[in-house]
């Protein structure tokens, strides 16, 4: 994750890009549309599999999907946010969403996934195991 706060911190600091859906909005084109938002490019075109719906920490539901691509990760270019930076400084500054994405195997995954993920990465994994395409 982007932002001054997660800056030099790298275990349990990397998340799935992720948001927001209405009631009435489709989740695989909600996540999706936040995958284009984060990444700076549309999701890939693949078949998408719903990995399930997760509790946060925050007590948010995301629902997380999979799908088996060619996705380069330096091809991603994040949004920004503003932010008051520092704090009570008045300052407001533009910082980007996502600060880096690459590809990892999963005991490396396991240390840097934010810890209210790690469910997600658990469904992946038996997904992947359960189609036979795991490496």
């Amino acid at each position: 994750m982007g932002g001054p706060f997660w800056a030099r911190k790298e275990d349990h600091s990397w998340s799935i890009p992720k948001g927001e859906y209405l009631d009435d909005e489709n989740p695989l084109a909600a996540a999706q549309r936040e995958f284009a938002e984060e990444m700076g490019s549309p999701a890939p075109p693949a078949d998408y599999v719903e990995l399930g719906a997760f509790r946060q920490p925050s007590g948010k539901i995301i629902m997380a999907f999979a799908a088996e691509s060619e996705f380069d990760p330096e091809r991603v270019v994040s949004n920004t946010f503003s932010l008051e930076w520092p704090k009570g400084s008045g300052t407001v500054r533009e910082f980007p969403e996502i600060d880096e994405a690459r590809w990892i195997g999963e005991h490396e995954a396991r240390l840097k996934l934010v810890k209210g993920q790690l469910p997600i990465l658990d469904a992946l994994i038996h997904c992947v195991r359960e189609s036979g395409t795991g490496r």
